[in-house]
């Protein structure tokens, strides 16, 4: 799941439940398929593959799946599909930008029930380049702090070509250029601090604070959106209170 903010951190932890987890599971195994299609089996000629690993390691995916996904997609097993990527954008509560990113084999049923989702739960599809111009593709990488510090953070990282540490209440995001992810990772590593995720994402330029009710309809609109198989992740300027949060956490 994707949104780099509080909220997306508070999401990621309620979606720590079987049926989600094999969900993610179901969407990492598809990322290693496409990423094994287009640049071969070799992790070490493949950067796009050897991030798909890593997030699916991280995400306890086990290696005989990732395996097997390897070599279905690159074709060595004569079952490989052919994956397309897809960016839909569009409108939430509050005029929150949303980008939905599809894996899908079927461009037609993707595009229906992203349609679908967005017009029942309050949001409005957006024309191409719409809301895309607010985000940057960027290398993003999470962990809980721990007892880290911002600075022990940017002491490790920023050598390895951090550009911002962002301080997201219980966690830190490392946000840096995608290309620098191999690196940051490696930082990460030799300075013993453990991360959750990494992965190359969208980041907002600007963010909009939504209030409880609009905070509600977005996250309906969210798990909409999440439980549609060609989806594989959202991004948002949608950001969220402790406050608001907090009266989230009673509903």
């Amino acid at each position: 799941m994707s949104g780099h903010s509080k909220w997306a951190t508070t999401k990621h932890k309620k979606a720590i439940i079987d049926s989600r987890r094999a969900k993610s599971f179901a969407k990492l195994i598809k990322n290693i398929e496409v990423a094994a299609r287009g640049g071969g089996p070799d992790l070490a000629g493949n950067p796009a593959l050897e991030l798909a690993v890593s997030k699916a390691k991280k995400t306890s995916v086990p290696a005989d799946n990732i395996d097997r996904a390897i070599k279905r997609g690159a074709g060595l097993l004569g079952d490989a599909v052919d994956y397309q990527t897809i960016m839909y954008e569009g409108y939430g509560p509050q005029g929150t930008a949303i980008l939905i990113e599809c894996l899908t084999d079927n461009k037609n049923r993707a595009a229906s029930e992203v349609r679908l989702a967005v017009g029942r739960n309050g949001g409005n599809m957006g024309d191409p380049g719409s809301v895309a111009y607010m985000f940057t593709r960027k290398g993003i990488v999470g962990l809980p702090k721990h007892g880290l510090t911002e600075d022990d953070l940017l002491m490790a990282v920023l050598d390895a070509g951090a550009e911002e540490v962002k301080d997201e209440g219980e966690s830190f995001e490392i946000i840096s250029d995608t290309a620098d992810l191999p690196a940051i990772r490696a930082a990460l590593t030799e300075a013993g601090i453990e991360y959750e995720s990494d992965e190359a994402g969208f980041v907002p330029s600007m963010q909009v604070e939504l209030d409880v009710a609009n905070a509600r309809k977005f996250m309906k609109l969210y798990d909409a959106l999440e439980d549609l198989d060609d989806v594989q992740n959202i991004y948002s300027n949608a950001d969220m209170s402790e406050e608001v949060l907090a009266a989230l956490g009673e509903d």
